[in-house]
């Protein structure tokens, strides 16, 4: 028969540690990624909630007038048909 090679296993709390240790890194390379984002000047941010806000109203404006348009077109069949 082949040789077989166990692993040994690790204690419960060794393994707890290794979780520690793992979160540990994680939020050390968190802060890291972090450091290095290029945050927006405040007028970007003003501008670009502007632009936002610009495109939602205008999408609004859009859609209630695709649905007033459709309302009609529905009420004139509807009126008709019946």
């Amino acid at each position: 028969m082949a040789d077989k090679t166990e692993k040994k296993k690790k204690g419960f709390f060794a393994g707890v540690k290794g979780a520690f240790a793992r979160f540990a890194k994680y939020f050390r390379d968190t802060k890291s990624e972090v450091k290095k984002v290029v945050w927006p000047s405040k007028k970007q941010i003003i501008n670009n909630t502007c632009i936002v806000l610009v495109v939602v109203v205008i999408a609004a404006i859009v859609i209630f007038l695709l649905d007033s348009v459709f309302g009609l077109v529905l009420d004139l069949l509807l009126k008709t048909a019946g």
